[in-house]
């Protein structure tokens, strides 16, 4: 499984792609794209959407046979896309299975739209027509949008760069995929607002070798839900402490330094990611925890794989140059040059991070072998992250 954003005009999660069909087929080495889509719904049944889709929409890819069977119907239709592939023909039979998965409360999508192709007989019955930017120049999508604005929610796929964005905002896409939103403006002569200093000064003191506990509980109580967030944590059913906490010292002794270091490494991320987009800080946090769950698994490492994770991110959430972001937080060499492009041992897994993130499953599957990593335990981390992330950002 892996899944894409979908996001509105500003910049709030609407839904997710899930990115399974191809992969299915990879997974299970078939040539049989319909039994492939078949067991990919039952997955995501046993998986759970609230997981998956973190309550949002899920997009879900349908060939022919899904549709005209009704095996769509398995899945909640106040949670599901209908996304018609663009290698289903719109007969007879697959406009009335349109028309009942529409009856019974699904939205209808058509993926990669072209005016006046083969499915617009579909567009009486969509209610989001997605616009592939790469494949369809500036005037058509112009024309599309005068035709079918008015009628439909229009969606711009592979929008890359913030011009991208702006421009088909501009012309009244209403939603936008792809990864122009990891890519944010650096406003280099902005200064860093004093919250965002202070979370990136964290990190610093738990980067160093030695804790300094006077100067980590500074840092908390200078932050307000810092103090709850610790006091909520320690309070939990996890530590099964037999008295509560009621100080940030005592909080901090009793975590310990291991502890103290994850702690921190999470309510940073989180409140620097305040105003930014949840998928953002989401997925810093499911990065985080996938590489973590990998590192046991992973020989001869040496480095921690959940800050690796976490800091992929951080230039995106802190609206700064990642090499600034990294001279701020002194971690290992090695983590500082796989993030930056340099030569790194940790380059294998780092790519895996990012290939089971985006859905590139042969670039999975080769990694995987690569670092004597079953696949199914890739897969099964990817889970369990998904699972954790939504759970420390209080939704699980």
């Amino acid at each position: 499984m892996a899944r894409q954003p979908i996001l509105t005009a500003d910049e709030k999660v609407f839904g997710y792609e899930l990115l399974f069909r191809d992969g299915i087929e990879n997974y299970f080495r078939s040539n049989d794209s319909d039994a492939a889509s078949r067991s990919t719904l039952d997955s995501s049944l046993l998986l759970g959407l609230d997981v998956l889709c973190d309550k949002h929409y899920a997009f879900v890819n349908c060939t022919r046979d899904v549709l005209v069977k009704d095996y769509a119907v398995l899945l909640p239709p106040r949670q599901t896309v209908i996304e018609v592939l663009e290698t289903v023909q719109p007969d007879e039979i697959v406009v009335s299975a349109c028309q009942r998965l529409k009856q019974a409360g699904y939205l209808i999508a058509l993926d990669d739209f072209i005016a006046d192709g083969p499915r617009e007989s579909l567009t009486g019955i969509a209610d989001i027509i997605k616009v592939d930017l790469r494949s369809t120049a500036p005037e058509q999508q112009n024309a599309i949008v005068r035709r079918y604005g008015s009628r439909h929610r229009l969606l711009a796929e592979k929008v890359e760069t913030r011009e991208e964005f702006r421009a088909a905002r501009n012309r009244g896409f209403l939603y936008f995929q792809g990864y122009f939103f990891r890519r944010p403006e650096v406003l280099t002569a902005r200064d860093i607002p004093r919250n965002l200093a202070n979370y990136l000064r964290m990190l610093q003191e738990v980067s160093r070798p030695e804790l300094d506990l006077r100067v980590i509980e500074k840092l908390v109580k200078s932050e307000v839900s810092l103090c709850y967030r610790l006091l909520r944590y320690l309070n939990s059913a996890r530590f099964c402490f037999g008295n509560e906490i009621h100080s940030v010292r005592h909080a901090l002794t009793m975590l310990g330094q291991r502890e103290i270091r994850r702690w921190v490494q999470l309510v940073a991320t989180l409140g620097a990611g305040q105003t930014k987009s949840s998928e953002l800080v989401l997925s810093a946090l499911v990065r985080a925890r996938f590489c973590d769950l990998l590192s046991p698994k992973v020989a001869q490492v040496g480095s921690d794989l959940f800050l690796m994770g976490l800091m992929s991110l951080m230039d995106a959430v802190l609206e700064m140059p990642m090499s600034e972001v990294l001279e701020r937080v002194p971690v290992d060499q090695a983590i500082k040059n796989v993030i930056l492009g340099g030569p790194s041992h940790l380059r294998t897994v780092f790519r895996l991070m990012l290939a089971q993130e985006s859905g590139e499953w042969p670039a999975v599957t080769e990694l995987a072998r690569l670092l004597q990593v079953p696949r199914n335990d890739v897969a099964d981390a990817y889970w369990q992250a998904l699972q954790w992330a939504r759970q420390v950002r209080g939704k699980g």
